[in-house]
């Protein structure tokens, strides 16, 4: 039997020292931490567009319709009209730096890594897209160059919903099944409720509140979501009133402003309601002068909140009588809400090598 393991009998090509029973110590790895958001077009142009938007809208965890009947839709109809719709859309908000949303998103990575510099723990950030670029693959690509061989996904959602979170990390599963020296994997599931995180709404909120005084109303505009995903289990909803209701606690007696509503409605089934623009319109037609709105479930800005809501809504608004309709920017790179992923993240790396329990 011992003839028979040993090297001689191996092909000649197998060097026979990386059999050893004494190999040299690995050296120390970093963690790694992959920080992922929905995603952008490359340039506010339509191949751009048409390129993510059939990335995002082919995705059953979005669309959830046999791809025999949704793929003819999509590719005929969809895909041919709404990129040149989308054009000037994207066009007004876009940064010179390039896409919001991504500008952004690296904005909270770098200040994240300095954070956690600071501290001396060892971890690399990098950050992916769930569609368009960079990708998820790009992302743990770059988190695989630097050793990472432990790796704590991050989805930038603080509610969960199978549509954005759940999916977010199917797609880096399945980047990761098809390597062969996988990491350990981690992943955050919400932050809907963290004490941080309502803190930093209720600044961003207070802050303008300081400037201009208390508004009519105050309303928490989250994305929406086809009611029969819910009615099949998903637990969005529930989460957006939860932060609405720590918000508006938060905010003390001024809470009794807060109200809920939900945009960017895709199709013509029923999704979560009230609907937004619907709503703003009703109140100004009501009288309603002034609305400050705010978008919870967005850590960064992006076309749905600098164009959806800071001229879409606004605009909407004004034409039904009102007077001021005020945006309420997302968190973006505040350092309050960079603290708060600081402390997500720290607390979810316990137990991994490099970072002591009580960190």
């Amino acid at each position: 039997m011992a003839a028979l393991l040993s090297p001689s009998y191996l092909p000649e090509s197998v060097d026979d020292h990386a059999f050893s029973t004494t190999p040299a110590p690995r050296a120390p790895a970093p963690l790694g931490v992959l920080l992922i958001n929905l995603g952008t077009p490359d340039t506010p142009t339509a191949p751009d567009i048409r390129r993510y938007l059939r990335e995002f809208l082919s995705d059953p965890r979005v669309i959830e319709l046999p791809a025999l009947l949704w793929q003819p839709i999509l590719r005929g109809l969809v895909l041919a009209r709404r990129p040149a719709k989308l054009v000037p859309r994207y066009a007004d908000i876009w940064m010179e730096e390039g896409s919001p949303l991504l500008v952004w998103s690296e904005a909270q990575a770098q200040a994240l890594q300095q954070r956690l510099d600071a501290r001396a723990l060892p971890v690399r950030v990098a950050v992916g897209m769930r569609y368009g670029n960079p990708s998820t693959a790009h992302g743990l690509a770059q988190l695989q160059a630097a050793r990472c061989e432990h790796v704590l996904l991050v989805p930038l959602y603080p509610q969960y919903s199978a549509t954005t979170t759940a999916t977010a990390v199917d797609h880096a599963c399945r980047a990761l099944a098809r390597r062969r020296n996988q990491p350990a994997v981690r992943s955050i599931k919400r932050f809907h409720t963290h004490p941080g995180y309502i803190a930093a709404l209720a600044s961003q909120v207070q802050e303008l509140w300081q400037e201009k005084g208390l508004p009519d109303r105050l309303l928490l505009s989250f994305h929406g979501l086809p009611w029969r995903m819910v009615e099949r289990g998903d637990p969005y909803h529930r989460d957006c009133m939860e932060t609405a209701r720590l918000l508006a606690d938060q905010l003390g007696e001024a809470g009794a402003l807060v109200h809920v509503s939900f945009q960017s409605r895709f199709g013509a089934q029923a999704w979560l309601q009230p609907y937004t623009e619907p709503t703003l319109r009703q109140w100004a037609r009501e009288g309603v002068r002034r609305v400050d709105v705010i978008c919870p479930g967005f850590v960064s800005d992006c076309l749905e909140t600098l164009e959806e809501i800071q001229i879409e809504c606004r605009d909407a608004f004004v034409e039904e009588g009102g007077e001021t309709l005020n945006y309420i920017p997302c968190l973006n790179a505040r350092e309050d809400w960079i603290a708060v992923l600081e402390d997500l993240v720290v607390r979810e790396l316990q137990g991994w090598p490099g970072i002591p329990a009580d960190a």
